[in-house]
C-alpha cells in the first residue's frame, strides 16, 4: 500500500484502539437471549459478526421490526456503562499516536459508540487525538464523518486512511473511497482478506508507523508540527 500522500489516520475506537469488544460481546450475549428468540451462543457470534454499526442497529439487522429490540439495546448500552470507563487503550497505542503526529499526521477517532462516551473515555486517559468523533444521530461513522473530516481539514480523500476491526469497517472505508487497514482481532486476518483481497491487516496499532510518511512539510491550515500538537481545528463544532 502507497501512503506517501497520506495526512489522516482514522480509528475506529472499540475493538481497534480500545480493548472492549470481548465484553461488548459477552454482554450482548447476556442481553439478547432475555428479550429475543436467541441462544447465547449464536447471540455472541451474531454481535461479532454485525458489529461495525450502533448496537440498536445490529438488532435490526438480526431481528428486522422486532417490538424487543428497543428494550435489548437500552439494556445492553445500560450494561456497558457500569464498566466501560474502567477499560483501557491497548499498550501501544499512546506511543504510535504520539508518533504519527510527531510525523505531521493527524490521529482522529471515528466510533459508533455514543459520542459523550467517546470524549469522556479519551479525556480521562493520557492519549490524546487531534479530533473525536462518535455517534450521534444523523451522525454517524462512514460518510458522515468521514466527510466532516475531509472539510474540518481540507484533504482529499486520497489523504485519508481507516483503520478498523470490521467488515463494516472495511466497507464504510471502501464505499466513501478512502484507504482501509484492518486490524486482526474481531475478526480473522483470512477473513479481512477474503472480504478486500488488497488491503494491508495489522495485529497491533504499533505496526501503523511503519506505514506512515513524515510530513513535515505540510502546508495544511493549523498545521503544527510539534510534537503532541493540538491542531487549530481540534475543537471543531459538531452540530
Amino acid at each position: 500500500m502507497t501512503l506517501g500522500t497520506l495526512r489522516a489516520f482514522i480509528f475506529d475506537f472499540d475493538g481497534t484502539v480500545v480493548d472492549s469488544m470481548e465484553e461488548f460481546a459477552d454482554i450482548a450475549a447476556s442481553v439478547m437471549p432475555k428479550h429475543l428468540p436467541i441462544d447465547r451462543k449464536n447471540a455472541r457470534r451474531r454481535y461479532i459478526e454485525t458489529s461495525g454499526i450502533p448496537f440498536f442497529e445490529q438488532l435490526e439487522v438480526i431481528f428486522p421490526g422486532n417490538s424487543a429490540n428497543a428494550k435489548a439495546a437500552d439494556e445492553f448500552e445500560k450494561t456497558k456503562l457500569l464498566s466501560y470507563y474502567e477499560k483501557t487503550f491497548y499498550s501501544d497505542v499512546k506511543e504510535t499516536m504520539e508518533h504519527l503526529r510527531s510525523c505531521g499526521i493527524y490521529t482522529i477517532v471515528s466510533s459508533n459508540n455514543f459520542q459523550n462516551l467517546v470524549e469522556e473515555f479519551v479525556a480521562k486517559s493520557d492519549v490524546s487525538f487531534d479530533l473525536v468523533l462518535g455517534y450521534k444521530q444523523g451522525f454517524a461513522k462512514g460518510r458522515d464523518h468521514f466527510e466532516h473530516i475531509r472539510q474540518t481539514y481540507e484533504l482529499e480523500k486520497e489523504n485519508m486512511t481507516f483503520v478498523g476491526d470490521s467488515i463494516k469497517d472495511g466497507e464504510r472505508a471502501m464505499d466513501y473511497g478512502i484507504n482501509f487497514i484492518a486490524k486482526a482481532g474481531t475478526f480473522t486476518a483470512l477473513e479481512f482478506r477474503e472480504a478486500f483481497p488488497d488491503i494491508s491487516v495489522i495485529s497491533s496499532i504499533s505496526e501503523i508507523k511503519d506505514l506512515a510518511p513524515h510530513n513535515y512539510e505540510m502546508d495544511a491550515p493549523g498545521f503544527d508540527a510539534t510534537p503532541n500538537r493540538l491542531s487549530k481545528k481540534t475543537n471543531v463544532e459538531i452540530s
